[in-house]
């Protein structure tokens, strides 16, 4: 149901709202039409539509504007497109305000009608998506550190979405914390495998002695110690997908073994006779170059490539400074809901001493900060001397015209952020556009600021 296009169809001539269902008969999964704002809310309260085209026009009070209102008010994702034999600028602006995806003026061209149509749907799916990936991370905790707002990430995302609706295999690159099986989850719940396994493996924290048999299972008494049958990853992910973190970390023979499996989709237990088959999805995940690595030698690139069709980069946290409130507020409600405290808040002088930060451990180290200060923390409010030991930095020397390197950055972020709210006319949502952020992020830079 969620992938199919639904279409509720309202117009008061006849003959328009049965040529259009014929004409869009091929572009939706269901049509129904109406011929009245009333029995158009009947029907769509009785069902599950995803697009409604409407005239303006219609016969008592209430014309197609109106209903696209009341639509919207009640599932604010249905894609709507209006029809008026009389567009005007007026007309299609007040369309748009109430929340139409399109304003098409008659007479109607059907092949027009069909791309709106096909682009409302694209639109969504799209939004589908979004919402679907933002119930997972809610659903599980551990997501949170995939939530962001910058433009960075937000490319980061598109790409996600991008990927998952095909079985590419996957090479995910980025630092220890930055959230890469977080993206790999990400990938399969999206995709058409969600229902499968998604299994997880951390190469690098695996021994070589068990190494192929983790990968590939064993036989009861393939070796000393083994009493049973043991299904490998491969075997467990089949038909899901089988993530591979620390990849680059595998030693040379079992590179080999890696390869032979992802070109032929191939295996045996080790032990065993009966040749395997996977079809799972492989993505991967490594915190260092890989390209070193093939380079100097120590990760074969006939490897390298296979694993690499589609490259994905996860930023570190340095680089999208702009998303640390959103995180620290996450957090915040999740520990504080967690170990049963009231929520709590940071002051602007803490709350900026935690943005400056590097962040080495990234996202994962932002997460057990936030932990540590709601657990020990006894006030609803926590100050910057509450902060771990490595945020608190040192203040200029009375006197001293030195400027940190944190002071001068400030300085030409507020210079920045003041000319793109000029430029603007102080219009936030535009400036928040033209700058690459949120808007509550430009909010809280205006207040920590003062550019109001």
């Amino acid at each position: 149901m969620d992938n199919e296009l639904h279409l509720l169809i309202v117009d008061d001539e006849p003959n328009i709202r049965s040529g259009l269902a014929r004409g869009l008969e091929k572009s939706c999964d269901h049509i129904e039409t109406a011929s009245s704002v009333n029995e158009a809310l009947d029907k769509f309260d009785a069902g599950k539509f995803q697009l409604v085209i409407a005239d303006v026009k219609m016969p008592g009070d209430r014309n197609g504007v109106d209903l696209v209102r009341l639509i919207k008010q009640r599932d604010p994702g249905v894609m709507s497109i209006i029809i008026t034999a009389n567009g005007t600028v007026e007309s299609a602006v007040d369309a748009m305000k109430s929340g139409a995806f399109d304003f098409i003026s008659k007479p109607i061209d059907l092949n027009l009608i069909r791309q709106q149509v096909a682009k409302a749907a694209e639109h969504h799916r799209l939004q589908h998506e979004n919402h679907h990936l933002k119930e997972k991370l809610a659903e599980a905790g551990e997501m949170a550190g995939i939530i962001g707002n910058c433009q960075t990430f937000q490319e980061l995302l598109k790409q996600v979405r991008q990927v998952a609706s095909t079985d590419a295999t996957v090479l995910i690159q980025g630092e220890s914390g930055t959230g890469k099986e977080l993206i790999a989850r990400a990938i399969h719940d999206l995709s058409a495998r969600s229902n499968a396994p998604f299994v997880a493996v951390n190469l690098g924290a695996l021994p070589e002695s068990l190494l192929e048999s983790e990968m590939f299972g064993h036989e009861k008494g393939a070796f000393t110690g083994a009493s049973r049958q043991k299904p490998g990853c491969f075997e467990q992910a089949d038909s899901g997908t089988l993530f591979l973190d620390e990849i680059t970390e595998i030693p040379a023979k079992s590179q080999v073994d890696l390869l032979r499996v992802l070109e032929t989709g191939q295996f045996a237990r080790i032990g065993g006779e009966q040749t395997l088959q996977s079809t799972a999805r492989i993505i991967s995940a490594t915190n260092r170059n890989a390209m070193t690595l093939v380079q100097d030698g120590t990760f074969r690139d006939d490897l390298y490539y296979r694993l690499n069709i589609v490259p994905i980069e996860v930023p570190p946290l340095r680089n999208r400074r702009e998303d640390i409130p959103l995180l620290i507020e996450h957090f915040l409600s999740r520990f504080c809901n967690r170990h049963g405290r009231p929520l709590k808040s940071l002051t602007a002088e803490a709350m900026d001493a935690l943005v400056a930060s590097s962040w080495p451990g990234n996202v994962r180290q932002l997460r057990n900060h936030i932990e540590r200060m709601v657990v020990t923390v006894a006030a609803d409010t926590i100050e910057r001397s509450d902060l771990p030991q490595e945020h608190q930095t040192q203040p200029i020397a009375p006197g001293t015209t030195i400027r940190t390197l944190n002071e001068i950055t400030e300085m030409a972020e507020r210079t920045g952020i003041e000319s793109a709210l000029s430029a603007k006319d102080f219009h936030r949502e535009r400036t928040a556009k033209a700058l690459g952020i949120s808007v509550r992020t430009l909010h809280y830079k205006m207040n920590r600021y003062g550019l109001h």
